[in-house]
């Protein structure tokens, strides 16, 4: 990797064994899928996850909360976890700054408060922008109320990255059968950012910086036929989600998925694709594979060095 290249990894999580108890305490029922993962923040952990860093060839991540995010219908449980883990990524940047970065998790559904949280955030060491979830709390990210949100991240110029809730798109034929995280996620991913171009919250906010998970879901598989729907379903929305979708940003999580990669170059420009390993779900050699699998793809050399050491810099202002 040449010197004056950064690689950034920007999907990843860290959570500490103090904010996952206050999360459980609060009601957040799955916090038992995030633990003994290696995504925990002892000096232990963070000496082997630098090391499998040190690997793959990566030199920082930025760290989210996502989806084990605050929030929570009690507006004093969200406030103070939102508060504790942006508390928690400042001081890791503090500590590691030359291996970390974050996004701030905010206390939603109360847009007060997110934006009140958000200017406090945004001011610690290493925030870079804001890591949500691809529904709160069964509500559309496009949802009217949110706007205020992205107001103020538009006038910022700043990053909203966007993760799957893991709630199955609220689809008991996803939940109940086992389904949550293997469809229900990139099903999540692909309904989510439809939802802010039917809304055109791309559009109306152009310095807003949306970065999807995922390759986007099943987006590029499905340019030609959401432009086609879009003439009689959405006709009211002028461009068509094949030109808005190149408005975003998506990050490589494919699971060692070389076409899936190649589909999502195809449908967005290499200049679109940003590194992310989903670490703690992708460790060793499947960690390694986020890397590898953008090298071995078969994609032009400028392409592979923009995905992999390029992009991310450029896009959070680090190159």
């Amino acid at each position: 990797m040449p010197e004056h290249t950064l690689r950034i990894d920007v999907h990843a999580h860290a959570w500490s064994t103090d904010y996952l108890d206050r999360l459980a305490a609060a009601g957040f029922a799955t916090t038992g899928a995030h633990r003994g993962l290696g995504a925990e923040t002892s000096d232990e952990a963070l000496q082997a996850r630098f090391a499998l860093m040190d690997s793959a060839g990566i030199r920082m991540q930025v760290l989210s909360a996502t989806p084990a995010s605050p929030h929570f219908e009690r507006r004093a449980d969200a406030i103070a976890l939102a508060r504790q883990v942006n508390d928690e990524y400042a001081e890791l940047v503090r500590r590691h700054p030359q291996r970390f970065r974050a996004f701030a998790a905010l206390p939603l559904p109360h847009v007060d408060a997110a934006l009140e949280e958000l200017e406090r955030a945004l001011a610690l060491p290493g925030m870079l922008g804001v890591a949500i979830t691809t529904s709160i709390l069964g509500r559309s990210i496009a949802d009217p109320r949110f706007e205020p949100l992205y107001a103020e991240l538009d006038r910022r110029g700043s990053v909203l990255y966007v993760h799957p809730a893991g709630c199955g798109a609220e689809s008991p034929l996803i939940q109940q059968h086992r389904l949550t995280w293997a469809v229900g996620a990139p099903v999540e991913d692909t309904v989510a950012v439809m939802h802010l171009l039917i809304a055109q919250i791309p559009q109306r906010y152009p310095r807003l910086k949306i970065v999807a998970g995922h390759l986007g879901g099943a987006l590029p598989m499905l340019l030609p036929r959401l432009d086609h729907a879009a003439s009689y379903e959405t006709p009211e929305v002028p461009e068509p989600p094949s030109v808005a979708l190149k408005r975003l940003w998506y990050d490589t999580v494919g699971h060692d998925h070389v076409p899936a990669l190649r589909a999502a170059v195809a449908s967005f420009g290499a200049d679109r694709l940003l590194l992310g390993s989903d670490f703690p779900y992708q460790r060793d050699d499947l960690f390694r594979a986020a890397v590898g699998y953008v090298e071995r793809a078969g994609l032009d050399a400028a392409d592979v060095e923009a995905i992999l050491d390029r992009n991310a810099a450029q896009l959070l202002g680090l190159g």
